[in-house]
């Protein structure tokens, strides 16, 4: 026998029971008869118009307007019905890129994971906190003998593709080793390898440099990235590491300047990306004075208490809420 048959008959009776003394056991037997209709693939229209044909044959002297309605209620549903699945469709699809974009950063946090060098004659720290799931930020050290090599970079752009740039980034770096003591040679090779493989739309910008334990001095290049400071311990003071260059991937040859300090006891070098100095606060950004008390204020702990607590209190101005990727490195001659 068909389905919708039994139903509009068990309905029938459910109803007439139900009206005449609210009877609990029509209830149950509804929600027996709801999942069964579920099953066989019974519209909610569906039960609205059985609804109706069932009042119909159990007042006969029922007002036409109020059968009417029924019909209005059915193309409710119809349109409601819809309007939800789209939105399940849409929940479904955001669980999905959720899951995608976890699986993303992981995998990035693997692939561009750099251990912190550690060394007799330098203390370094670095953090870096995306302010979503996928960093933009990127930051590698590479040692050797005689030095380590720094870079500090910052893709112009958010998300999966920023994820991807930093990976080529990465590996690029790790096939020009002759090259790494040389950090205008090192931009000007990723420059072309990023102009050669990025959507035109997509820049990015870097810091390199090499400390030497050898000679203590610090060689730097930039790609149009955030400068840095430098604190000299003598006159316990702070300078902008000032620098020129090109951002990464707008045009094939590019060269860029190559400076060279010489690090004394006690000098410390700071290297951050933007999203450090442009923290915004209710008042507008952040005073880059205000980055360098900071530094100065922690500047009797270890390099790595340094940046984390310099990290906690730029949070703090911005009400715990990071608006930007924060990538800051700090590198003290001890």
């Amino acid at each position: 026998m068909d389905f919708k048959l039994i139903l509009e008959s068990s309905y029938r009776e459910m109803l007439r029971r139900y009206i005449e003394d609210s009877s609990e056991a029509a209830l149950y037997q509804g929600q027996m008869f709801s999942r069964k209709s579920i099953k066989q693939q019974i519209s909610p229209e569906e039960i609205i118009s059985i609804h109706c044909k069932v009042l119909k044959d159990l007042y006969p002297d029922i007002r036409e307007e109020i059968l009417a309605s029924f019909d209005f209620l059915i193309e409710f549903m119809m349109n409601y019905g819809l309007a939800y699945q789209e939105l399940q469709s849409l929940r479904d699809k955001q669980v999905e890129i959720k899951s995608e974009i976890e699986v993303a950063a992981s995998i990035q946090e693997n692939l561009l994971e750099t251990p912190i060098p550690k060394h007799a004659e330098v203390d370094i720290g670095a953090i870096s906190i995306p302010a979503k799931k996928i960093n933009g930020d990127f930051y590698r050290f590479v040692e050797d003998e005689s030095s380590i090599s720094i870079a500090i970079a910052d893709v112009i752009g958010k998300g999966i593709p920023a994820a991807l740039c930093m990976s080529m980034i990465k590996y690029a770096m790790d096939n020009i080793p002759k090259y790494r003591d040389n950090p205008n040679d090192v931009l000007a090779i990723l420059n072309r390898v990023v102009e050669s493989n990025l959507d035109s739309s997509m820049f990015i910008t870097m810091f390199y440099g090499v400390y030497d334990f050898i000679k203590h001095s610090f060689t730097y290049a930039a790609a149009g990235h955030e400068q840095g400071f430098y604190y000299n311990a003598s006159s316990q003071s702070f300078e902008d590491l000032k620098t020129r260059g090109m951002v990464l991937g707008v045009e094939q040859n590019i060269t860029y300047e190559q400076y060279e300090r010489k690090v004394k006891s006690g000098d410390i070098i700071v290297l951050l990306s933007d999203g450090v100095t442009e923290s915004k606060t209710e008042k507008g950004f952040i005073e880059r004075s205000v980055i360098t008390d900071f530094i100065q204020t922690y500047m009797h702990l270890s390099a790595q208490e340094m940046v984390e607590n310099v990290y906690r209190q730029i949070e703090r101005l911005q009400n715990y809420e990071i608006r930007d990727d924060f990538t800051l490195i700090i590198v003290k001659r001890v």
